[in-house]
C-alpha cells in the first residue's frame, strides 16, 4: 500500500510526499553552490561590522564568524541526515516528534521568521535598483515619502520589481532555484577575488583596518570586556543560519546520497563566510583609505565607483541577492505553510503566501523601529529555534534510532499522532527551552520598559541558542525516555 493511500488527505500532498529516486539530482557540488551562493549575501557582508563595532579586531570578528558557522554545522548535518534518509521535508520530520497536528507549530514559527528575512532581503534588492537608476539618472530619483508608507513612490516600485524577478522563480519550482544556485555561485567567487584587486589598485593596499588592534587589550576602550562580547556575538552568529539547521531536510531530501549532503555542506558554509567576512573586513578597510571612512555597505560601496563599474557590480548584487533569498527564506516557508493544510497548499501556493506576507510586513519599517536588529533579531529568532533543534535531534538519534515509519507520519491516527496529533513532551520542552530567554529578549528589544530584567536573565539570553538546544534535548529526552515504539523503516522504491 502506498503512501499516498494510507495517508490522511489532511497530511499529504505530492510536495510533502518523500521524493522519489528520480527526484534525487544533488550532489555534493549542487549543496557546496548551494551554500556558497547563500554565503555571499549583503547581510553575511556586514556581520563583521556590528562585531568590529562592538570592539572586535579584524581577525577576532572573522574568527568569530567561522567559528559560529562551524558550529551550526553540526545540526545542519544532523537533522539534514533524516532529509536524506527518507526523502521527508523538515514539516514532515517534526511531525516524529510534536506530532502529526503539533507539528503544524514549529513549521509555522520557522515560516514566519523566514517570511521577515524574505521581505527583508527583498527590500535589499529593490535598494539595489533604486541606486542603480538612481545612478544611471545622474541624480537620486524619487520625490516626497507616501504618508502611509513612510517611502516615495520610486522606492517602492523598485521593491515591487525586485519582488516581481523573484516571483518568477516561485512559479518555475525547485529545480529553477538548483540550476541558479549552481550557475551563480562560481560568479560571486570570481567577483570576490575582482573586488579585492581593485581596492587593492585604488587604495594602494589594504588600509589599517584589518591591522587594528582589538579594543579588549589593555589601553583599548573595552578593556578586559572581551568575553563579555565574544559570547552574545558567537550565539547572534549561530542565529543568521539557525533558520536553515531546522529546515535543510527540504533540501537533503533531493541528495543521492548521505555523503553528498555532508560533504557539499561541509565545504560550502563554514569556510565561504570565514572567507568572507574577511573580505569584507579588508575591503572596508581600504574605503577608510578612499573615502575617508568605513563602509560596510556594499550598494553604497558600489554606487560609489565610476562608469560602468556601477551598472556591474548592482547588478551582480542583484543576481546575488534573488539567489540568496530564494533558497534561505523561500523553499523552507513554502514547505511549512504547505504542511499547514496540505489539501489546500502546495509548495507553489505557500511560495506565493510567503511572497505576500513579506510585502504587508513592510520590512522597511522593520529596518527603521528596530534598534541594533542584527543582534536582536537574531539572537531573538534563534531563543526561538534552538529549542525546536534540539528536539528534533534527541528524537531522531536517541528515541528512535534514525528509524522513522514513514507511512505513519502521513496518518492522523497513527503512531505519530499521539494524543490528538500533539505529543505534549515535545510541547512541554519547547516551552522549557524558551520560557528563560524571553525576560532577555524583552531587555535587549524594550531596554527602557525593561531595565528592571535581572542580570541573570541577560546573561542567560546571551546564550539563547546554545541554553534553548540544551534545555529542551534534556526535558525531551527525559520525558520520552522509554515511551518510543520501536518504528518500521518504509523503503522507497
Amino acid at each position: 500500500m502506498s503512501i499516498e493511500s494510507s495517508g490522511s488527505t489532511q497530511l499529504w500532498n505530492e510536495d510533502l510526499a518523500p521524493t522519489s529516486a528520480a527526484q534525487r539530482t544533488w550532489r555534493w557540488y549542487h549543496f557546496a553552490a548551494l551554500w556558497v551562493g547563500m554565503v555571499m549575501c549583503i547581510p553575511a557582508y556586514t556581520l563583521s561590522a556590528s562585531l568590529i563595532e562592538s570592539g572586535m579586531s579584524g581577525w577576532q570578528a572573522v574568527l568569530t564568524v567561522f567559528l559560529a558557522n562551524a558550529i551550526v554545522l553540526l545540526p545542519m548535518l544532523l537533522i539534514g541526515h533524516a532529509g536524506t534518509k527518507y526523502g521527508i521535508p523538515y514539516a514532515v520530520l517534526a511531525r516524529a516528534s510534536f506530532g502529526t497536528s503539533g507539528a503544524r507549530l514549529p513549521a509555522l514559527m520557522r515560516a514566519v521568521v523566514a517570511c521577515g528575512w524574505y521581505g527583508i532581503q527583498t527590500w535589499f534588492g529593490g535598494q539595489m535598483i533604486y541606486t542603480l537608476l538612481g545612478s544611471l539618472a545622474g541624480h537620486e530619483i524619487g520625490g516626497d515619502k507616501l504618508a502611509a508608507l513612510g517611502i516615495n513612490g520610486a522606492q517602492l516600485a523598485c521593491f515591487l520589481a525586485f519582488w516581481a524577478i523573484q516571483f518568477w522563480y516561485i512559479v518555475h519550482g525547485m529545480d529553477a532555484i538548483r540550476k541558479l544556485e549552481t550557475y551563480t555561485a562560481p560568479l560571486k567567487i570570481l567577483i570576490c577575488f575582482v573586488l579585492l584587486g581593485w581596492v587593492y589598485n585604488k587604495a594602494g593596499g589594504f588600509g589599517s583596518l584589518l591591522a587594528a588592534p582589538s579594543q579588549f587589550v589593555e589601553g583599548g576602550k573595552k578593556a578586559g570586556q572581551f568575553w563579555t562580547v565574544f559570547w552574545p556575538s558567537l550565539t547572534a552568529m549561530v542565529g543568521f543560519w539557525a533558520t536553515l539547521a531546522l529546515n535543510i531536510p527540504d533540501f537533503t531530501r533531493f541528495a543521492r546520497s548521505q555523503g553528498d549532503q555532508v560533504l557539499g555542506q561541509s565545504i560550502g558554509l563554514p569556510v565561504p563566510m570565514g572567507l568572507l567576512a574577511m573580505m569584507a573586513v579588508i575591503v572596508t578597510s581600504a574605503t577608510v583609505v578612499l573615502y575617508g571612512k568605513a563602509i560596510w555597505d556594499p550598494v553604497d560601496l558600489s554606487s560609489r565607483m565610476s562608469g560602468a563599474a556601477v551598472l556591474v557590480a548592482l547588478l551582480i548584487l542583484l543576481i546575488d541577492t534573488v539567489s540568496v533569498n530564494l533558497a534561505a527564506n523561500l523553499v523552507g516557508p513554502a514547505y511549512d505553510f504547505s504542511s499547514l493544510a496540505p489539501k489546500l497548499i502546495s509548495y507553489k501556493t505557500g511560495g506565493y503566501i510567503t511572497a505576500g506576507i513579506a510585502i504587508l510586513m513592510m520590512p522597511w519599517k522593520i529596518l527603521e523601529s528596530t534598534q541594533g536588529y542584527i543582534f536582536t533579531w537574531l539572537i531573538g529568532y534563534s531563543a526561538l529555534l534552538g529549542p525546536i533543534a534540539g528536539i528534533l535531534i534527541v528524537d531522531y538519534y536517541f528515541i528512535r534510532k534514525t528509524e522513522l515509519d514513514v507511512a505513519q507520519l502521513y496518518r492522523a491516527d497513527g503512531q505519530y499522532s499521539y494524543g490528538n496529533g500533539w505529543n505534549m513532551a515535545a510541547l512541554l520542552a519547547f516551552v522549557v527551552g524558551v520560557l528563560p530567554n524571553i525576560p532577555g529578549f524583552l531587555n535587549a528589544a524594550f531596554p527602557q520598559s525593561f531595565a528592571g530584567v535581572a542580570d541573570g536573565f541577560k546573561t542567560i539570553y546571551t546564550y539563547a541558542w546554545f541554553v534553548g538546544v540544551a534545555l529542551s534535548a534534556l526535558v525531551y529526552g527525559l520525558m520520552m525516555k522509554g515511551k518510543s515504539v520501536p518504528a518500521l523503516r518504509v523503503v522507497r522504491s
